[in-house]
């Protein structure tokens, strides 16, 4: 299964996209990932053709089998760049259609960006996206700057065998959304 993991994150050490990265290692034999950021993407415009790098974010998603998205949270909701970079995907272009999508979330403090999570839920299945969303178990993950060691492997076990349990989850779940 070839995955987009996609981070949420503009910041320049980001957590979220820590994760995805650990996870894409963790589970290279498994799953082909790319992993991806919105990261220097513009602020969407009403009226305005998607630029190229939104284009091509786009290309990314269409041509992935499922979509993982690490989502930070900011004020209780999702960071300002990955509510603009989805701005762009469900209005502009529209590759979430029929699209397989799965969250996970880190965060500072202790809720692992559970707010994130719903909020993203929540803008996923507004008009113009069209995804599969996966409602399994969550995987959200608290207290991040104590999660990972100066190599960027987490260094929990429990929580590496509930990312295996978690990842199994979908598994199940993509095979029963794509028979």
């Amino acid at each position: 299964m070839k995955i987009l993991a996609l981070s949420g994150s503009n910041a320049d050490s980001s957590f979220n996209l820590a994760l995805l990265k650990f996870i894409a290692a963790h589970f290279k034999d498994r799953y082909d990932f790319e992993v991806t950021s919105v990261k220097g993407l513009p602020l969407y415009k009403e009226g305005v053709d998607a630029p190229e790098s939104i284009l091509a974010l786009g290309k990314k998603i269409e041509d992935a089998d499922l979509v993982l998205i690490g989502s930070p949270e900011q004020q209780h909701s999702v960071t300002s760049s990955l509510k603009s970079a989805l701005e762009w995907l469900s209005s502009s272009i529209h590759p979430f259609n029929g699209k397989p999508v799965v969250i996970v979330s880190t965060s500072p403090m202790p809720q692992g960006a559970s707010r994130s999570q719903l909020r993203l839920k929540t803008i996923l299945i507004s008009p113009g996206f069209g995804v599969k969303l996966f409602n399994g178990d969550e995987f959200m993950m608290g207290n991040a700057p104590k999660q990972f060691d100066g190599a960027g492997d987490l260094v929990d076990e429990g929580t590496i065998k509930f990312l295996g349990h978690f990842f199994d989850e979908v598994d199940e779940w993509y095979a029963q959304i794509t028979k």
